[in-house]
């Protein structure tokens, strides 16, 4: 039974993740503008994030989604398949939960944020227009 289950939800993410990825990138948001000054500061606060994602899934999207309307060039990490950025997302963060966005400080320690909500929630907060400041 296990088997079964597996299976079809393997099989309704192979349908639906194409259907997905095609949803996000026709609805891709406009970036928001910001003088040059201001982006190179914000491409700068960047540096320090970083986004463990899974491609097809609906909660990545929506953070990935906030990062366009915002302009924000935060490195993408794919921790789906099993490999070292998985192991990586387990180790720092303590689960293989995604999405989770990764935030390093000056001194070189992180910070991992879990659920979609509270890293919208920041990044709205540290990067809205108004927010942005040397």
């Amino acid at each position: 039974m296990k088997f079964l289950i597996r299976t079809f939800f393997k099989t309704l993410r192979i349908i639906l993740g194409p259907v997905m990825l095609v949803k996000e990138r026709l609805t891709r948001p406009t970036g928001l503008i910001r003088l040059q000054p201001a982006q190179a500061i914000v491409d700068k606060q960047c540096e320090s994030l970083a986004l463990y994602h899974y491609k097809t899934c609906p909660f990545c999207m929506k953070v990935r989604h906030e990062m366009r309307r915002l302009s924000l060039p935060i490195q993408r990490i794919n921790a789906q398949p099993e490999g070292l950025d998985r192991e990586a997302l387990r180790q720092g963060g303590g689960l293989a939960k995604v999405p989770c966005l990764r935030i390093t400080d000056a001194t070189g320690s992180s910070q991992w944020l879990y659920d979609s909500d509270k890293i919208l929630t920041y990044l709205r907060g540290r990067f809205s227009d108004n927010s942005v400041t040397a």
